[in-house]
C-alpha cells in the first residue's frame, strides 16, 4: 500500500464557460477523463494518490480512505453538482487479490454536466497549458498471452467444465500487445474513441484507456441506475444485414439466457441496499459502430446513505463479466485464462464527496505505457458456445481500441 497526498486539500470550484471540447484542455501529462456525449469530466495533476491494498476489503479501505481525505478537506464549491468539490478517478482490479488498484484525485479537474460547466482546483499552481498531439505512427501487434488457437482450447474446455455441470457460465478473456513508432499519446485515442463511440462512456485512469459501453452504476443522491450488456453479434456489411444480425441476437436462445444470467447477478447486488428496483422484463439492442448488444436499464432508490462505491462493491464482478456462478467461474477464470487482467473488466469511474459518481466496468480498453499497449476483450462462454465464434466476437470487440491507435 502506499499513499500520497496534498494535506489538508484546499479545494475550490468555479462556475466557467462552456469549454466545448473538454479534451482540448487537457496538458502534456497523464489524463483522467470519463467523457460521455461531450460531457463528463477531465482532470490532471495528483493532489492526493492511493494504491489499494488487495484483498476482500479493498472497497471498505478505499471508502475509509476518501472518507478521511474528503472530511479533512477544506472545500469551497460555488456549483454543488454531482462532480463538482473534490473528485477521486478511480480503477479497480477485476480480481480482488491482484494488485493495481489505483484511486488519484486530481489537482485540476474540468467538467461539463446539463448544460452548466465548472472548474475545480487544488492548492496552487495547479493549472498546465494544453500540448499539441501526438500520433503515435505505425502499429506493430502481436499475440498476448495466448494466441488465437490456443485460446480458442481454452474457449473448448471452458464449454466442457459448462456442459459437465460445474456452472452456467464464464467469462473469458483476451489480450493482444502493440507496439507504437512514438510513444503513444492517450489524449489521441482519447478523442478518437469519443468521437466514434460517443454512446460509450470514454476513460482514462492511471494508463487504463477505453470506451466502455457497460455503466456498471450511476449514483446520484439516493437514485441509482445500471445498465446491463451481455449478448454481443458484429455489425452487419449493410442495413439489411445488420437487421438480421440484431434479430438473431434477440431471438438466440444463448444469448438471451446469457443476458439473464447477467440482469439477475445486477437485481440479486442491488436489491439488498433499494427501497425500489425496477428491473426491464426484456432486454433491448443497444447498436454501436462496431458491435451490437442485448441491453437491460436497471435503476432503484437506495434505502440508506450509501456511497456509489459501496454499491460498486456489491455488484463487482457481475454475470457479465465473471460468469456464474461467480465462485466457479472465478476458478474456471484462473485455470483458463493465463494471463492477469489487471483493472480490465474491473470498475473504473469516479466520485465525489457526497458520494455521487459515475463507474463502468472497463471494457474495449487497454494499458497505455510509452510506445506500448496491451488491449482486451473478453466472451461470455455459455454450453452452446462456439470457440470460432467466440474468437470472432472478441475481434470484433479488440477492433476499438485498434481504432483509437491507428485512426
Amino acid at each position: 500500500m502506499s499513499v500520497a497526498l496534498i494535506r489538508p486539500l484546499v479545494v475550490r470550484t468555479v462556475a466557467v464557460s462552456d469549454p466545448d471540447d473538454l479534451l482540448a484542455r487537457l496538458p502534456d501529462t497523464a489524463p483522467y477523463a470519463w467523457i460521455r456525449h461531450g460531457e463528463g469530466l477531465v482532470g490532471w495533476g495528483e493532489a492526493a494518490r492511493a494504491a489499494v491494498p488487495p484483498g476482500p476489503g479493498r472497497f471498505d479501505w478505499a471508502r475509509g480512505w476518501l472518507s478521511s481525505l474528503f472530511a479533512g478537506a477544506l472545500i469551497e464549491d460555488e456549483v454543488g453538482m454531482p462532480g463538482s468539490g473534490p473528485v477521486a478517478f478511480g480503477s479497480f482490479t477485476f480480481d480482488a487479490d491482484a494488485e493495481g488498484t489505483v484511486l488519484v484525485v486530481p489537482r485540476v479537474v474540468l467538467a461539463r454536466r446539463n448544460g452548466r460547466a465548472w472548474l475545480t482546483t487544488i492548492g496552487d499552481d495547479a493549472f498546465g497549458l494544453a500540448t499539441p498531439r501526438t500520433e503515435p505512427g505505425r502499429i506493430r501487434y502481436g499475440d498476448g498471452s495466448l494466441s488465437a488457437p490456443q485460446w480458442e482450447q481454452r474457449v473448448a474446455r471452458a464449454v466442457r467444465r459448462i456442459r459437465e455441470g460445474l456452472l452456467d457460465k464464464v467469462v473469458l478473456a483476451r489480450d493482444l500487445t502493440a507496439v507504437a513508432e512514438r510513444d503513444i499519446d492517450p489524449r489521441v485515442l482519447l478523442q478518437r474513441l469519443t468521437e466514434r463511440y460517443p454512446e460509450c462512456y470514454t476513460f482514462s485512469v492511471d494508463g487504463l484507456v477505453g470506451a466502455t459501453p457497460e455503466l456498471l452504476v450511476r449514483h446520484t443522491g439516493r437514485a441509482v441506475e445500471s445498465l446491463v450488456l451481455a449478448g454481443t453479434t458484429p455489425r452487419g456489411t449493410g442495413d439489411a444485414d445488420d437487421a438480421a444480425r440484431g434479430a438473431a441476437l434477440f431471438a438466440s436462445q444463448k444469448d438471451r439466457h446469457e443476458h439473464a444470467f447477467a440482469v439477475a447477478s445486477v437485481r440479486e447486488a442491488l436489491a439488498p441496499l433499494c427501497s425500489a428496483l425496477d428491473v426491464p422484463d426484456e432486454p433491448e439492442l443497444l447498436v454501436l459502430p462496431n458491435v451490437q448488444h442485448l441491453a437491460s436499464r436497471v435503476t432503484g432508490r437506495l434505502s440508506d446513505g450509501a456511497s456509489v462505491l459501496d454499491v460498486v462493491a456489491a455488484m463487482h464482478p457481475t454475470a457479465a463479466v465473471g460468469g456464474t456462478p461467480t465462485g466457479a467461474a472465478l476458478r474456471v477464470i484462473r485455470e483458463l485464462e493465463g494471463m492477469d487482467r489487471g483493472g480490465y473488466s474491473g470498475p473504473v469511474g469516479w466520485i465525489d464527496s457526497r458520494g455521487d459518481g459515475e463507474w463502468g466496468i472497463a471494457l474495449r480498453c487497454a494499458y497505455v505505457s510509452g510506445r506500448r499497449a496491451r488491449l482486451f476483450a473478453g466472451c461470455g462462454i455459455m454450453a452452446g458456445s462456439d470457440p470460432a465464434a467466440e474468437l470472432a466476437e472478441a475481434q470484433a470487440k479488440l477492433r476499438v481500441m485498434r481504432y483509437a491507435l491507428e485512426g
